[in-house]
């Protein structure tokens, strides 16, 4: 890793010890910029501001990721659906921020082949005229120029897709990320350019006089931290949570319209694509089907939803409309709710226009507002665009201070485990599947994660890692946002929380009552996700064994 001045830098631990110099940090000074939220865009907004030289704190009251920003589809895309509205900057810089993403994080940005059926020739006219305009558009090299797929084609590779209406298909590669991981690397970065960060700490109040005071206090079980951040400048970035933290300052009408999305998991073998399927629901939107290892997911769902919360059950609905539009589009699949693996449900940070029109009719464009004080808050925007658009806030935070920050360098410089390609053949000492995860997940991290066969040294060395590099704190940190168990493992990853907690207790020293409080937390989450939706027996019996596990 390079630090901005070109020399090698060593990555800093972000783990306990690093926590406590964090907490007596943000009392002993007074830093140009904090980030309030530890989602993607905070995490972004902070890596920039750190890296052009500015003095920064990030506090997040959860985990890093805990909110949208580990509950996305898990897409890097180039936005042809603004292209469509007309929107030609959107897909440029969509288009360009796929490539640099790729070339900073080559592991977090895996191509896809995204395959759209077509019905008409009146329509598959209509969609190749837009992918050439957004090839040229965004530069799209020649290679991942988009295909043609006849009906005879179409029934070759993706012989689970119905054809008796369709001509054919038409083809373009897109790229698929790890959401969470995405953010926990980013912060890492910024962490390494100087930025101080502490999770699990809760901004309760806003004031603002020469500079912001910011009180803060801690939401892990155990501590009872309070602490008070001086700040020139502060970035709301809290995710649907930015009305909250605005109304810290003082009480205003809402700015968001909170919208649900919803993804449900199931085994490859029981939705055997093999390519990310797109298909349209009765309501005129498009869902995905996209295989990821063992795994195929689906989604999304897009639902006005009033509540704040960071688990929001997935009803019945949800299930219904998912699963009711995969089958017609893949009548042979076997898919029924019996059959879900895990389940994830996720909050957009939606900007509302009073119109009253559908969350999906809704802009996903970023948008940011300062309030008189000056507390610069962030709404909407795609994971696709999250460095384009810090970079956009962070030139802001720096006109409007009158600071003097160095140029923006986050396209070039590579995020934790982006400085080599490693494929899941260079990970060896396990089996492929693990493999082929861990490449995934951590990059050219993945090679001091393996060398002992087994399961229980893999979960103890991925657990390692979490905590001692990568500021988990909790057992949930590590099940759903560092190694993506939660979402794609055998029983939703369930079955290694014993092993986890046990490595946990150990670096931070758990007794056993906090250990089984810990493993009962992610049962309950993982059960909660499911409660509102009507399962067969047999998904009843896995929800009760759920315990079990544990």
């Amino acid at each position: 890793m390079e630090n901005n001045l070109g020399g090698r830098m060593t990555p800093q631990d972000f783990n306990q010890t690093y926590r406590a110099a964090s907490l007596r940090a943000f009392t002993d000074q007074c830093f140009d910029l904090l980030v309030i939220g530890g989602g993607i865009t905070g995490a972004g907004v902070a890596r920039d501001a750190a890296m052009r030289g500015l003095s920064v704190a990030l506090i997040e009251a959860q985990d890093l990721a805990s909110g949208t920003s580990s509950r996305s589809s898990k897409m890097i895309h180039g936005g042809l659906r603004y292209l469509v509205a007309g929107d030609v900057a959107v897909v440029k810089e969509s288009a360009s921020e796929r490539a640099t993403l790729h070339r900073i994080a080559p592991h977090l940005a895996q191509k896809t082949p995204y395959v759209i059926p077509t019905g008409s020739v009146r329509s598959k006219l209509m969609l190749r005229a837009a992918l050439w305009a957004y090839e040229r558009l965004g530069g799209v090299e020649r290679a991942d120029y988009h295909e043609v797929w006849s009906r005879d084609e179409l029934a070759e590779k993706e012989p689970l897709i119905e054809r008796s209406r369709l001509n054919g298909a038409v083809v373009y590669p897109e790229f698929l990320t790890d959401d969470s991981r995405l953010t926990v690397a980013t912060v890492r970065s910024a962490i390494d350019h100087g930025a101080t960060v502490a999770t699990y700490l809760k901004a309760t109040n806003i004031r603002r006089e020469q500079t912001f005071s910011v009180e803060a206090t801690s939401t892990l079980p155990g501590e009872n931290h309070a602490v008070t951040i001086q700040a020139r400048a502060v970035v709301n970035a809290a995710g649907p949570w930015v009305d909250q933290v605005c109304g810290l300052e003082q009480p205003q009408a809402p700015r968001l319209a909170l919208s649900r999305g919803v993804h449900l998991v199931f085994d490859h073998a029981d939705l055997p694509v093999r390519n990310t399927v797109v298909m349209r629901t009765p309501d005129a939107r498009r869902i995905f089907a996209v295989p990821l290892g063992q795994y195929t997911y689906i989604g999304t769902t897009d639902d006005y939803h009033p509540e704040y919360e960071y688990w929001p059950p997935v009803t019945d609905q949800d299930v219904s409309y998912l699963l009711a539009t995969t089958q017609r589009a893949m009548p042979a699949a076997t898919l029924s709710p019996d059959r879900i693996v895990s389940v994830w449900s996720g909050i957009r940070p939606l900007v509302g226009d009073g119109s009253g029109r559908a969350s999906k009719e809704l802009s996903r464009k970023d948008e940011v507002w300062t309030s008189p004080s000056g507390l610069l808050s962030v709404g909407g925007g795609k994971l696709s665009a999250y460095r384009a658009m810090a970079e956009r806030i962070v030139d802001t935070v720096i006109e409007n201070n009158g600071f003097i920050g160095k140029p923006c360098t986050t396209a070039d410089i590579p995020l934790p485990g982006g400085d080599a390609v490693v494929l899941a053949s260079d990970v060896t000492g396990i089996g492929d599947v693990q493999a082929e995860r861990l490449a995934r997940l951590y990059g050219a991290e993945a090679l001091s994660l393996t060398g002992n066969a087994g399961e229980e040294a893999l979960v103890k060395a991925e657990v390692q890692q979490a905590v001692q590099k990568e500021g988990a704190l909790r057992l949930e940190d590590y099940w759903a946002r560092r190694s993506s168990r939660a979402w794609f493992d055998e029983g939703a990853g369930l079955p290694v929380l014993h092993q986890a907690a046990t490595a946990m207790a150990e670096l931070l020293g758990w007794d056993d009552a906090r250990k089984a409080m810990e493993i009962e937390n992610c049962q309950d989450i993982d059960c909660a996700s499911r409660a509102d939706f009507q399962v067969s027996t047999a998904t009843q019996g896995a929800g009760d064994d759920c315990r079990a596990a544990g």
